[in-house]
């Protein structure tokens, strides 16, 4: 982003935070989410483990991961406390719903999610699928890997077993119930790459210490969310998605991810970027 724009969109973001937080007392729902969070000084935002998107340090019991310096950003422009709280992602609609928590953050905005819970429009970042592939099997493209010979390893049920079973008609695809167990047939080159959506890769190219993550040409692109609880005042939902479009067209979310890398020893420059502008510069 060059520095004009860069400009404009904190000047807009500055704005607009500054148009919210005036209209906190303004809310036009009681007992929303909005009017708890100001009123109780705290943001509570639900946590689950799943690297990059959140991680907790069994030494000290910290929280760190993509979604959670998102939740400590959103709190500190709100003034207020971040609070955790530890849930699954199968039971994170629910709490939602249940006024468990405030909102989850990396949460897909999918069909069947949207009849539960609420979304900002603006996306929190972006995410490919991509390829963890063997040292010596150069990739560029898709077709590159659908060839005779090569064996390409996914998790059975995933959206990159569905659009591997379209796209490839000659390589071999080997399901596995597990990403773990998808990862090992690589780790012990059952397999010569394995599909996953690419920050889950870069995580278990730590793991494994072999292979190199690619997004293959023409990219699949996706984007995750934010998923908050349901009501009449969308107060809540848009300030946090203008401040979502303002963490991510000022570098801000490319940064919570890269600093997480760093605190797990990855170097930002190996892994594919969560903003889609910067594709193809690793």
């Amino acid at each position: 982003m060059d520095s004009s724009h860069r400009r404009a969109a904190l000047g807009l973001g500055l704005a607009g935070i500054a148009t919210f937080a005036g209209s906190s007392a303004r809310a036009a729902e009681a007992g929303s989410t909005w009017e708890r969070i100001r009123s109780s000084g705290e943001l509570r935002i639900g946590v689950t483990s799943g690297e990059p998107w959140f991680f907790k340090d069994a030494a000290t019991g910290a929280w760190g991961g993509i979604g959670h310096a998102a939740g400590k950003q959103v709190a500190a422009d709100l003034g207020v406390k971040l609070v955790t709280v530890e849930t699954t992602w199968g039971n994170a609609v629910a709490a939602l719903q249940a006024g468990q928590f405030d909102v989850m953050f990396v949460l897909d905005a999918t069909p069947q999610r949207g009849l539960a819970v609420d979304f900002p429009i603006q996306p929190f970042f972006y995410y490919a699928q991509g390829v963890l592939v063997q040292d010596d099997l150069p990739v560029k493209t898709w077709a590159d890997l659908d060839k005779p010979g090569i064996t390409i390893g996914v998790t059975l049920g995933t959206a990159p077993d569905r659009d591997l079973t379209a796209r490839m008609k000659q390589a071999k695809i080997e399901r596995f119930p597990t990403n773990d167990q998808s990862i090992l047939a690589f780790q012990s080159r059952h397999v010569q790459a394995v599909s996953l959506y690419h920050p889950a890769l870069v995580m278990q190219r730590k793991r494994v210490a072999m292979g190199r993550v690619v997004l293959p040409e023409p990219v699949r692109m996706s984007t995750t969310s934010a998923g908050v609880r349901r009501e009449a005042d969308k107060t809540w939902r848009d300030f946090l998605g203008l401040a979502l479009d303002y963490y991510y067209v000022t570098g801000m979310t490319q940064q919570f991810y890269e600093d997480f890398l760093r605190a797990r020893d990855i170097d930002p420059a190996t892994a594919p970027a969560v903003m889609k502008e910067m594709w193809g510069r690793t």
